[in-house]
């Protein structure tokens, strides 16, 4: 998922051995190492597992045609329904609160459920708080509405974040994540390449220093895997944590057109999930960048990216 803003201390010893651990650890020792868990986050359990897809690659798709999704909204949730898929996650309106219950009655008229909502934030300043306070009323909404999750992805800076700045940071995340959770939501912290510079350094702070069950997890596999983080590993430490997924593949580091064999054993990951008893809302996430060779249609690729994951996570 790319990032779409809203608006404006570790233990050294165990992070060495973490990166040892990085380095040394196989997969297949990590799978089979893997026991048996239950989720501690609040509402981490789907009563059935959902699958559903990201907007941001079904807009990539209509803008290479020159078009706008927001007004071909209603195509995609039907072309989903018609697939097989149980929601569309897409971004959280801040601004106009209303219009996230607006978003919930489209899903149903199409046969799709409200599931998650996607919002970036800016939460490693003085103005973190307001931000906070801005989600947690547009919330409130989306809970009466019937969505679970907010997945949030903290703002990068062009540069990695100081101390002081993941502080504040984390500090916001732990307000957002109580926040939700009183009004019955799990917020799923998500990252992109930024948060995985110097070993992960700011995707393992942010969970190093706050609770499961309020600062919880939507695994992006695929930008785990971009970032130099093992999927399996990622799980093994904080599979407890996760709320939400986002799935995308690639080969040869390149974004594939739909969700197939490639770069990230899937296969893998879908067993260590199970093992790990992680929480089932998979959002299939295609996307587009230099060198993704584009040979069907946005619907056929998410057709046969729903078929995948039925194949691979058994949903």
């Amino acid at each position: 998922m790319q990032q779409h803003r809203i608006a404006p201390a570790a233990n050294p010893s165990a992070r060495l051995s973490r990166r040892e651990f990085l380095h040394t650890a196989g997969t297949a020792a990590l799978a089979s190492a893997l026991a048996p868990a239950l989720a501690s986050a609040a509402d981490a359990q789907s009563p059935k597992a959902l699958v559903g897809s990201q907007s941001y690659g079904w807009g990539q798709y209509y803008q290479r045609e020159g078009l706008d999704l927001d007004a071909h909204l209603d195509d995609v949730m039907s072309a989903l329904r018609d697939a097989g898929y149980d929601y569309l996650e897409t971004n959280l309106d801040a601004a106009t609160p209303e219009n996230n219950a607006r978003l919930a009655e489209r899903l149903r008229a199409k046969g799709l459920q409200p599931v998650c909502l996607y919002v970036g934030a800016r939460l490693h300043d003085e103005k973190a708080g307001d931000v906070v306070e801005r989600i947690l009323a547009a919330a409130k909404v989306c809970r009466a509405a019937g969505f679970r999750v907010i997945n949030c992805n903290a703002d990068p800076i062009g540069r990695e974040k100081t101390d002081t700045e993941l502080q504040t940071q984390v500090a916001a995340m732990k307000q957002l994540g109580a926040g939700l959770r009183a009004l019955g939501l799990a917020l799923g912290i998500h990252q992109h390449t930024p948060e995985m510079a110097d070993h992960a350094r700011e995707f393992h702070y942010n969970f190093d220093h706050s609770a499961a069950g309020v600062v919880d997890w939507c695994f992006d596999v695929h930008w785990v895997y971009r970032g130099g983080l093992a999927p399996l590993v990622a799980l093994r430490e904080y599979g407890d944590r996760v709320v939400s997924w986002h799935l995308r593949q690639s080969r040869g580091g390149i974004w594939w057109e739909e969700l197939a064999p490639g770069d990230v054993d899937y296969p893998a990951v879908a067993a260590a999930a199970q093992a790990r008893g992680c929480a089932c809302r998979y959002a299939v996430e295609l996307a587009l960048e230099n060198g993704t060779k584009i040979t069907r249609s946005a619907v056929e690729n998410h057709r046969r990216s729903r078929e995948y994951v039925r194949q691979v996570f058994g949903v």
